[in-house]
């Protein structure tokens, strides 16, 4: 029982280091991320990607700040015109397997920043051109037996887990650095 709460108060100090609001920072668009991505020596993770179901270009880049996370994600791009180019909508940790990282991406407005940091594993492929992750979610039916005729037998209240259908998960792909052909990656090259 001790490993499990040193487990549970792990995560939660875990989850304190995350900000629980996200921040704007003023004048960065895609092309300063390039020039500052060009300046550095890049982490395969680092870089523009593209959020395909949120229509949104994101930079992820290496962060050391107040909070000792790793790297940070920032709205370069997006449909939704509410959202600030700069706003900070997640962070992201190493973790001790290669190619999965703790993914801590913002859930709800507050204002004109996010909040709400939900959690999630996600992980990077072999190639470092897509970042995919499966966001939380849980499904638990209950049903309540108010007869309960023979209660000894059934139990007035049980707790039915329901399998939900596979989906695909979500995730980014990468759309800059290009590739050694100066094309984005995974793209056909027609000459």
């Amino acid at each position: 029982m001790v490993v499990s709460w040193a487990c549970v108060m792990a995560l939660a100090v875990r989850a304190a280091d995350v900000p629980p609001q996200s921040v704007v920072l003023p004048g960065i668009d895609t092309e300063l991320m390039k020039a500052r991505f060009a300046e550095s020596d890049m982490q395969p993770l680092e870089g523009i990607w593209y959020y395909p179901d949120e229509e949104m270009t994101l930079a992820i880049e290496k962060w050391k700040g107040e909070h000792n996370i790793g790297y940070r994600l920032i709205l370069l791009e997006s449909t939704d015109l509410e959202l600030l180019p700069g706003t900070v909508v997640g962070f992201i940790e190493e973790s001790a397997v290669d190619n999965k990282f703790r993914l801590w991406l913002y859930t709800e407005r507050s204002k004109i920043t996010l909040a709400s940091p939900a959690q999630c594993v996600a992980t990077l492929n072999a190639d470092a051109t897509s970042l995919t992750f499966d966001p939380p979610h849980w499904k638990v039916k209950v049903r309540v037996n108010f007869a309960r005729i023979f209660s000894t037998i059934f139990r007035g209240i049980s707790v039915i887990p329901e399998k939900e259908e596979e989906k695909l998960p979500v995730g980014f792909k990468k759309i800059y650095p290009l590739d050694g052909n100066g094309n984005a990656f995974k793209t056909v090259r027609y000459l």
